[in-house]
């Protein structure tokens, strides 16, 4: 992706800001679908060093964009690792206009003049301009998230119980957590999702400091694990 040198947007306290978040699910991509004039294709096996594929984005053209030109449609779906309900954690579509033909086959890359990237949560939709994607840095635990995740919940879901520990407000009576998983984990926590018996919800356990590297990640996990342990425990599963 062409980086142009904007200025850094500021990060959130506690989570990642939404161009973070789209430069997160891009860069552990495994595939995307290109949709642009007669064609609807699927790409798959992107390898992570270049999360747009052979795809390079620039800024638009003085004047405006060029309307005469294709409209290029790339989408991205970001999908929990773990057998949540409701596994879609986010969309992202990134549209643009074709400075170069599209193909996906063969080695030839392809530019793109940038019209705007849509991040579709839970939450909303909101718009990530080129300049605020040029300055985010995708998480450093974006490649590894999904396997970190299925080793908790597959070689350690005891653990995954104790970080109940932690939630506040405890789920009341009438609304007893049937089931927990790990939904989510970037560089400032983890999220759990709590199946209720009717709906789920979603809690994020900060760790103590955010991540600057993969290399941190188990000692802020060891350290979740280790307030977990202190914590009288409010929060139970049934048997």
């Amino acid at each position: 992706m062409l980086m142009s040198g904007a200025p850094a947007t500021p990060a959130a306290a506690d989570r990642p800001t939404d161009a973070e978040r789209v430069r997160s699910i891009l860069a552990a991509a495994h595939s995307m679908t290109v949709i642009t004039g007669g064609l609807h294709a699927e790409v798959r096996h992107l390898d992570g060093t270049d999360p747009m594929g052979r795809v390079h984005l620039h800024p638009a053209e003085p004047g405006g964009e060029r309307e005469d030109r294709p409209v290029i449609r790339m989408e991205f779906t970001d999908i929990a690792p773990t057998p949540v309900r409701d596994r879609v954690r986010a969309r992202v579509t990134v549209l643009g206009r074709l400075l170069t033909p599209y193909t996906d086959e063969g080695s030839d890359s392809t530019c793109v003049e940038f019209i705007e990237a849509v991040l579709e949560t839970g939450e909303g939709r909101s718009y990530v301009g080129l300049e605020e994607l040029d300055a985010a840095c995708a998480d450093p635990l974006a490649p590894y998230e999904a396997g970190m995740l299925t080793h908790l919940l597959d070689d350690h879901t005891e653990l995954v119980t104790l970080l109940l520990r932690l939630v506040r407000p405890a789920a009341p009576a009438s609304a007893a957590v049937v089931r927990a998983l790990p939904l989510a984990m970037d560089r400032y926590g983890i999220t759990l999702r709590l199946e209720e018996a009717r709906g789920h919800r979603d809690v994020r356990l900060p760790f103590p400091s955010p991540l600057d590297s993969v290399e941190q990640s188990g000692a802020q996990i060891q350290a979740l694990f280790s307030a977990a342990r202190r914590r009288s425990h409010h929060n139970t599963l049934p048997a």
